[in-house]
């Protein structure tokens, strides 16, 4: 069932470089929205605040992690978030406050699609998630189930219609 998600819902995740934790929360709602039958209403992608890895795969680890539980990030290719953006997404989501500051410098006034990724998780509203680059495969799962719990409510949002601003 499709609830009442706008037929031009696009969802925007970025973090930093764009390979490991954008990229995550990308293959996650991606599936997320393709089982529950909404990938041709409900476009995703995922970007990050600065140029360091464009074009390049999610990290080795980043998608180890996701493949052990079934998502596949191998197609995806990190990108810069543009000014395009905005224009593109109804909703753009920060992995931290952070990233929520540098978008908030690059939205165009008056662009309410803005939020930080967490706020969609019942348990954890207003926390960053936090960056598994430098640490060990703990912090890769611990990105997961982060990701997981916020994409679920992400996508009960977006089905009850709510605007999320």
């Amino acid at each position: 069932m499709a609830g009442s998600v706008s037929p031009s819902t696009g969802v925007l995740f970025v973090c930093t470089g764009n390979i490991c934790r954008s990229p995550t929360a990308h293959g996650v709602f991606l599936q997320m929205v393709s089982k529950a039958g909404l990938a041709e209403r409900i476009r995703v992608d995922s970007a990050g605040t600065h140029d360091y890895h464009v074009g390049e795969a999610p990290d080795a680890r980043a998608q180890m992690h996701a493949r052990r539980r079934g998502y596949d990030l191998s197609m995806l290719r990190a990108r810069q978030v543009s000014r395009e953006d905005f224009e593109r997404f109804a909703r753009i989501l920060a992995m931290d406050r952070g990233h929520l500051a540098i978008l908030r410098r690059l939205a165009p006034t008056g662009f309410k699609g803005l939020g930080l990724f967490m706020d969609y998780a019942e348990a954890s509203p207003g926390q960053d998630v936090p960056d598994p680059y430098y640490g060990g495969a703990d912090g890769f799962e611990r990105v997961l189930d982060m990701i997981e719990r916020a994409a679920a409510g992400l996508l009960d949002s977006l089905r009850r219609g709510e605007r999320g601003d």
